[in-house]
Formats: structure tokens, C-alpha cells, sequence
């Protein structure tokens, strides 16, 4: 696809979801990063069910790291995987507490070297809780979506993520990943689009296939 047809899909759906950000609540970066990290596998719903007790109960990395293993596991366990969450958000906020002075950092490379923290959870934390865009976060509705719509044709989020970021300039990076995914939420479902219903049906290459 091209940077116009790219850029015009964008300004439509800018102003069919104005309203679109993440949809996990949190107050500040560390509050992001331990929900991001829950999301995996698991709906943002979810989630803000079980950070609304988790955040009362933990405040700073510190806190997160002291928390013994086999009743944090207990206090996440109905977001899935809650045995490697568990473990990867204790060593994570061991080294934002003992390496970065409790601050989660807010560069890429420092972020990525966090346990359990790839490219899209640092994209989330780095746009929603520093205003920065660095990348544009790939979740399944982002794959989807980007595909269906021709921004890409590749399925690997890294060779995703690229193709979009040279569509796209840089101040959209963050609000193209928002948007995509509420897209895909409320639009573009993986199993019964609604095509018809679609503000941007006349730029998709999927339409076609689905209304031929």
C-alpha cells in the first residue's frame, strides 16, 4: 500500500474512534507496565478486574519485588499464564527498583531489558505513559487488521511493525496501534467482519473477499 492510501485510512478512522487509547486503566508507567504485561492472552477487561485490587495493595517496584511468588500467582491467576507473569513481573520491578531507582525507564533499549518486556509492551509504556513514540505496538487486532487492510503483508509483528512504521510518520506511530485495535474490537472482528458497517470498506483490499 501506499503513503496516501495509508495516510487516508488514518484520517478516517481518526475521526470515526477520537476517543481511541489503551483501554487499561492505570495512573502512572509502572501501573502500564504491570497491566501490559497481564494482557498477554488475556482481555483488557479482565485486567482492570484485577488491577483495581492489585494497585491498592502494590504502590512502588519495590513492592512488586518483595511479593512472594506463590500469592502473587493467587492475585493474577484469572488473567492466564499467571505463573510466568508472576515471575516475569517480579524480576522486571527487582530491576526497575535496583537498576533504574524505581523509575520505569523510558527509552527502548532499557525497557527490553526488563524480563518479560518485548518491543510492544515497551511501545504501550512509551507512548501512553511518556508521550514518546518510538514503534507501533502489534497486538492480534493490530495483525489482523493491518493485514486485512493492506498495510502489510507480512504476519511476523516485528516485519509488521516495520512495514507500518515507513507508512506512517512518526507523531501517529502510537494512535496507529489505538486505532487499528479498536478497529478490530468494534469493526473488524476475526471471525465476522462487518464489512458493511466499515468507514474505511472502500480502501480495503479484504472488502472484496468478504462482499464480492
Amino acid at each position: 500500500m501506499d503513503k496516501k492510501t495509508a495516510n487516508k485510512i488514518y484520517t478516517i478512522l481518526m475521526k470515526k474512534y477520537p476517543e481511541a487509547t489503551t483501554a487499561l486503566k492505570h495512573k502512572n508507567a509502572l501501573e502500564l507496565l504491570v497491566a501490559t504485561m497481564l494482557s498477554a492472552q488475556c482481555t483488557d477487561e479482565r485486567v482492570n478486574m484485577v488491577t483495581g485490587s492489585l494497585f491498592k495493595k502494590y504502590k512502588k517496584a519495590k513492592d512488586y519485588a518483595e511479593a512472594k511468588a506463590e500469592e502473587f500467582e493467587k492475585e493474577i491467576r484469572s488473567t492466564g499464564f499467571y505463573k510466568n507473569k508472576a515471575k516475569n513481573i517480579i524480576k522486571a520491578s527487582s530491576a526497575i527498583a535496583d537498576d533504574f531507582g524505581g523509575k520505569v525507564p523510558d527509552t527502548m533499549d532499557e525497557l527490553i531489558t526488563l524480563p518479560g518486556v518485548a518491543r510492544k509492551t515497551a511501545n504501550i509504556v512509551l507512548f501512553h505513559a511518556y508521550g514518546k513514540n518510538e514503534g507501533i505496538a502489534v497486538d492480534t487486532h493490530v495483525r489482523r487488521v493491518s493485514g486485512r487492510l493492506g498495510l502489510t503483508k507480512n504476519t511476523d509483528p516485528a516485519k509488521i511493525e516495520q512495514d507500518m512504521m515507513a507508512l506512517f510518520d512518526r507523531k501517529k506511530w502510537g494512535n496507529v496501534s489505538n486505532l487499528l485495535i479498536l478497529h478490530g474490537r468494534k469493526v473488524c472482528d476475526a471471525r465476522k467482519p462487518l464489512c458493511s458497517e466499515c468507514p474505511v470498506k472502500k480502501l480495503c483490499p479484504s472488502f472484496r473477499e468478504f462482499y464480492p
